[in-house]
């Protein structure tokens, strides 16, 4: 195993010494994390709600570097190359890639992606899960308090588009715990809840197996009898689901619902990306305050880890991991990046000051007023020698 966290603590010991935060937010990791990720071509960007980070998983020589920016509440993500949208306490706010600040950051560049804050929607406080763009474009989130999946306009906190047909009214009543999204062809397919039920907070009843599998496009229910089901996935022409109560990844038959599990984790499994042919799994100890621990995997597995497990999805093993080791012990989302190795988050800070983006046309006529050579010099060593924000 192998340690690092790009968060150090500096200065003399206190009398009474706090965990730095290094320690808070340390990890370790197996040997071949930063090498698989490399050969798979795409780093991983992780969120946690109950630390209130969201964490970036880059290779870095032969370490992670486990990058943090504070979020409140982050929880569902979606992302490529171009955008990132992150749904949080009371807003989804959207990020959008410009490369071409990273020679900002640092000297020499060493960033790939840039995703700075464009624009945040409010919609109150709703419990977003997962969400994901769809051919055309439109956000899809799950609407976990109002029990339906919704788009945005630009004059609601959120539009419904669908919701299952034993919930008879939108309420916010969390009534069947609807979590899980999944694509297929471009369009939202997929939809995982903990319970079939239609009053406020009925699915905590029967959280042990009480999850279902519903296939949007019937309105039907596909699979009953899971437990706590998280991460619905079209991947490889197959449909992929995380039992979250067991700590297993399974493959659902669309048609029979016919289950087969593939691999078992250590671990409350939420959270689920691929790169290639590994599937990256987020991993959650729960703690003794949470609503989800009357389940088979509190009971059977005392010693639960929290972080991202790389499982091979034709053997089901574990071929690497990387493990928290302080304060984060819950993950919602884990969302890959493929093409992309060493990105950076900006939210907040002078690079949204003074960072641009225009469309082509305008971008064609820009232009710059000669400087005198002195002020010229000055104005290039400002913009040429900046850095990153700390990370902690």
């Amino acid at each position: 195993m192998s340690e690092h966290d790009d968060t150090a603590a500096t200065g003399p010991a206190p009398e009474n010494p706090q965990p730095n935060v290094a320690e808070v937010l340390g990890s370790v990791h197996t040997t071949n994390f930063p090498d698989l990720l490399r050969q798979l071509g795409g780093c991983l960007v992780v969120s946690t709600y109950q630390a209130g980070k969201l964490v970036i998983l880059r290779p870095d020589g032969a370490s992670i570097n486990t990058h943090f920016r504070t979020f409140n509440r982050p929880m569902g993500m979606a992302a490529d190359g171009e955008r990132l949208a992150l749904g949080a306490a009371i807003e989804i706010a959207e990020f959008r890639n410009m490369p071409a600040v990273a020679k900002r950051l640092q000297t020499p560049p060493r960033h790939d992606a840039v995703y700075l804050a464009r624009r945040g929607h409010i919609t109150g406080a709703i419990d977003i899960h997962e969400m994901a763009w769809d051919k055309h474009g439109d956000l899809w989130f799950v609407n976990t308090l109002f029990s339906c999946l919704c788009t945005l306009d630009t004059k609601s906190s959120f539009v419904p588009r669908w919701r299952p047909r034993f919930v008879s009214h939108y309420a916010p009543e969390d009534r069947c715990h609807l979590n899980g999204l999944a694509m297929r062809d471009g369009k939202p397919r997929y939809l995982t809840a903990l319970g079939e039920t239609n009053e406020p907070q009925g699915w905590r009843k029967n959280k042990r197996d009480g999850g279902i599998l519903i296939d949007m496009a019937t309105d039907k229910v596909i699979a009953r009898g899971l437990s706590m089901p998280h991460s619905p996935r079209w991947y490889d022409d197959r449909l992929w689901v995380l039992e979250s109560g067991r700590g297993a990844l399974v493959t659902i038959d669309p048609k029979t619902g016919e289950k087969k599990d593939v691999a078992r984790v250590p671990g409350f499994a939420r959270g689920l990306d691929f790169l290639g042919p590994v599937a990256f799994i987020g991993l959650s100890q729960l703690r003794e305050t949470n609503a989800f621990t009357d389940i088979e995997i509190t009971e059977a597995n005392a010693d639960r880890q929290s972080g991202v497990w790389a499982v091979h999805i034709g053997t089901g093993n574990t071929i690497g991991l990387l493990k928290f080791t302080g304060g984060v012990q819950e993950i919602f989302a884990v969302q890959a990046l493929p093409g992309v190795l060493f990105p950076e988050i900006i939210h907040e800070g002078e690079f949204l000051t003074s960072s641009y983006a225009l469309p082509d046309e305008a971008l064609r006529e820009v232009g710059f007023t000669p400087q005198p050579e002195a002020q010229a010099v000055a104005t290039t060593a400002a913009y040429g020698t900046g850095t990153a924000a700390g990370d902690a």
